[in-house]
This record gives structure tokens, C-alpha cells and sequence, in this order.
């Protein structure tokens, strides 16, 4: 794996991003976070006392079990652990990973100038859920939207299970996200991806017109950080996020602020977390639009 990767684990792992944020729009936050809200943090409890159980109960590196939280429902997400889908290879260039997914090899050009160009944990933990849950989601001649696209991983996932993939991130990522999809996509029997520009929370209604624009899926990977624009990207989930759309999304949970977003997108939009993958601290959540 490359050199850059683990030292970028090693700053994520402490909380401290500082020397990974280049843009001077994006807001540092201090080790020291304000306290949960009194929701988030009975959720929090509840799951450290529930994994402190089941770690009694199952000793399986794959095994997979339903927490039981006396306060959480009967849809309870289920535990998981990301599967090593990725490939080591001899390579002469370190900005390339390879991963399988689908029965699909599937060739990924990194790079460390922008966040939106690196495979984060949460791209790989829908990827891996999507492909081992088609039956519950299936995307075959679905219409797929993809935000902050990144790498395109997962829209790349999308597209081999058959959905009409549009990937989305901004400007400056999407030569690099263009060149990943096509370069994965060409050769196959599928669904042609789209890639286009989306900044989070502007044009859309000029861009995509609900009139228009009308998706079955609505997928997310990392795209809640300590950066400035959570709003714009709540208002940009609240828009594509109509009736008969479903939103899934991965996010590594780091800081308060992300237990925060979670709790204004749970006050707009019905959610569940489907599943937790907590050696990554990932969690995947669905959101519908509530009936009225």
C-alpha cells in the first residue's frame, strides 16, 4: 500500500487533520470537542456497552452479529468488518490500487492533492455492502447519483451492478474521477456512466430541476468532515432526496460535529443505520423521505 496512505492513517487515527487540509476554507477544529448532544451520546453509550457483549459472544474475525440495544429498535444495524478487497500488486506507479468487487478488477488512480481523490474507508464500506446486498438494493436499471464522488469507487460499483451511474464531485476532482470511471467502465456490457460537476449546495435547482432529475439512489461515502460546507451539503442531500429515493450513506464518524450532521439529517429525513463497521468507526446509514 502506498507510503502516503499510512501516513495519513496515522493523522486520522489521532483526530488531527491539520497537515492534511490545504484549502483555506476548510475549518479546524480543536482535540478538545463540545459535548455530545444527550441523543448522540445515549446512542454512543449504548453501542460500547453492546460491542463490550458481543465481543464475548462471538471470537470469528468475519463473523457478523445484530446489536440488541434496549433502546434501539428492532432494525438494529448489523456489525460488520471491511473485507481486505484490495489487491497488492507490483506496480511502478504509487498512486495506483488495485481492489476486487463484483468479480470485477477494478484499477484506481490516487493522489494526494485533493481529498476527493483517495479512497477513504467509507467508499470502501458501501462498496462492499452493495455488492453483498443486491437483493435488498437492487441497482440493475436504477438511476444513481453519486455526491462527492472522489476516486469513483463506488459509482464504479454501481455501474457493474447495473445502475445509470452519474458520479458528481467539484471542478478540480473531476479529471482524475473521469479518468478512474472510464478507464474501469469501457470495456464492459454496462449502463455508460455519467460524470458532471456538482457543487454542494448551488444551482441545483438550475442543474438538476426536480422536474428532470429524478433518482432512485442517492449515494454518499465520507463526505461529512470538519470542513465548512455541511449545510450546503444537507441542502444538496434534502434536494435530491424525494419520493421513492433512497440516500446511502458511509461516513467515518471522527468528531461531534459528525454525530451533529447525522442529527439534522435524522430531524428532515427518516433514518436507519443499516450497518457499523467498528474497526473503521464507519457507519452506513439510509435515509428515505418521510410520508406525509
Amino acid at each position: 500500500m502506498p507510503v502516503y496512505k499510512n501516513l495519513w492513517s496515522v493523522h486520522l487515527s489521532t483526530g488531527n487533520l491539520s497537515t492534511l487540509c490545504h484549502s483555506s476554507s476548510s475549518a479546524m477544529i480543536s482535540a478538545q470537542q463540545p459535548p455530545f448532544p444527550n441523543r448522540i451520546q445515549g446512542i454512543m453509550d449504548c453501542q460500547t456497552e453492546e460491542e463490550e457483549t458481543c465481543e464475548e459472544q462471538c471470537n470469528s474475525d468475519d463473523c457478523t452479529w445484530t446489536m440488541n440495544c434496549s433502546s434501539s429498535t428492532a432494525d438494529s444495524p448489523v456489525i460488520l468488518k471491511i473485507l481486505q478487497n484490495w489487491v497488492p500488486r507490483v506496480s511502478h506507479y504509487f498512486d495506483k490500487e488495485h481492489y476486487t468487487y463484483v468479480g470485477h478488477q477494478i484499477v484506481i488512480q490516487e493522489s494526494i492533492e485533493h481529498f476527493g481523490a483517495v479512497v477513504w474507508p467509507g467508499a470502501l464500506a458501501l462498496s462492499q455492502y452493495l455488492e453483498s446486498n443486491q437483493e435488498q438494493f437492487n441497482l440493475k436499471d436504477k438511476k444513481v447519483l453519486e455526491i462527492g464522488a472522489g476516486t469513483g469507487l463506488v459509482s464504479i460499483v454501481a455501474c457493474i451492478l447495473g445502475a445509470y451511474v452519474t458520479a458528481t464531485d467539484l471542478p478540480e476532482v473531476l479529471e482524475n474521477l473521469s479518468y478512474n470511471i472510464s478507464r474501469n467502465t469501457q470495456d464492459m456490457n454496462i449502463h455508460k456512466p455519467e460524470v458532471r460537476k456538482l457543487v454542494w449546495g448551488e444551482d441545483l435547482d438550475e442543474d438538476f430541476p426536480v422536474s428532470t432529475y429524478h433518482y432512485d439512489f442517492l449515494l454518499a461515502t465520507d463526505v461529512v468532515y470538519h470542513h465548512t460546507a455541511l449545510d450546503p451539503l444537507l441542502a444538496t442531500m434534502v434536494h435530491f432526496c424525494k419520493p421513492g429515493t433512497v440516500l446511502l450513506w458511509a461516513n467515518k464518524f471522527r468528531f461531534s460535529t459528525d454525530y451533529e450532521f447525522l442529527e439534522k439529517l435524522s430531524n428532515i429525513l427518516n433514518t436507519t443505520i443499516l450497518a457499523e463497521f467498528p474497526e473503521s468507526n464507519v457507519k452506513l446509514i439510509k435515509a428515505t423521505v418521510r410520508e406525509n
